[in-house]
């Protein structure tokens, strides 16, 4: 049997009308394509489940949220198709959590890289402590945030989009990121944060079903296209994750690890 620690896990629990999903990976939380698939899978059937009234996505740890995209998955890609899969992952999660009728609360905890910071662009409300800094490191291995890209500049807007994509090195603060517009709120403490996020839930638990699903529905106006976009995105990195720059960033990257 294989150890479920090593290869991460997502989790459900439903309490009170609050349906909290958990991801966890050893590595950062880090999250490779089965992962992703289980993600996606849970917050379809949290959205569908009648006795749900509000989600929030989180992850296990303290210190990082999610360190985005498998670099064991990436460099294992050897052929368009299954880099083309692997980054439809992400997209996935990303039009699950955008057609999901419930509002989706962020627990941010810790940093967010890459796909980490689409999964919190992509929340409807993103509650983070003042340890949640933000980068997009795509270019930096060669890539680029194609897919997240879209969930990224509806939250915060082209311009610091863009600054993240092509600052790809280097890390910005929570408070930076709520200043643009990514997070909501920032708290100094883990435990403030936990206990921001309950009372929201609590409230939103509270309200009216059907009112909560059309301000959703409003909210996400004009990204009726995102099934045929991101799949496009897909394919641009699935590209990119073959050549040869980007084979060894990774591989540089993996050893700085």
């Amino acid at each position: 049997m294989q150890d479920k620690t090593k290869l991460g896990s997502v989790d459900t629990v439903v309490r009170g009308g609050i349906a909290t999903i958990t991801f966890g990976h050893p590595a950062h939380n880090s999250l490779p394509g089965r992962l992703l698939g289980q993600l996606a899978g849970a917050i379809t059937e949290a959205g569908q489940n009648e006795g749900v009234k509000v989600i929030i996505l989180q992850s296990e740890g303290d210190r990082s949220f999610c360190a985005g995209a498998s670099f064991d998955e990436l460099i294992s890609i050897k052929d368009f198709e299954t880099g083309k899969r692997f980054f439809l992952g992400f997209a996935n999660v990303i039009n699950a959590m955008r057609e999901c009728p419930k509002f989706i609360i962020g627990r941010v905890q810790g940093k967010a890289v890459g796909g980490g910071v689409g999964l919190c662009a992509a929340t409807d409300y993103c509650i983070a402590t003042k340890w949640a800094s933000v980068k997009l490191s795509e270019l930096a291995v060669g890539i680029g945030p194609f897919v997240v890209g879209p969930a990224v500049e509806r939250k915060m807007g082209k311009s610091a989009m863009t600054h993240l994509a092509i600052n790809a090195t280097e890390w910005q603060t929570a408070q930076w990121a709520k200043d643009k517009g990514l997070f909501n709120e920032v708290f100094e403490t883990l435990e403030q944060t936990d206990a921001y996020v309950a009372h929201l839930a609590e409230k939103l638990s509270a309200s009216n079903p059907e009112a909560m699903r059309l301000l959703k529905q409003v909210s996400w106006e004009g990204t009726e296209n995102w099934r045929i976009l991101l799949e496009e995105r897909a394919a641009m990195s699935g590209r990119l994750v073959l050549s040869d720059f980007t084979v060894k960033a990774i591989e540089q990257f993996k050893q700085k690890a």
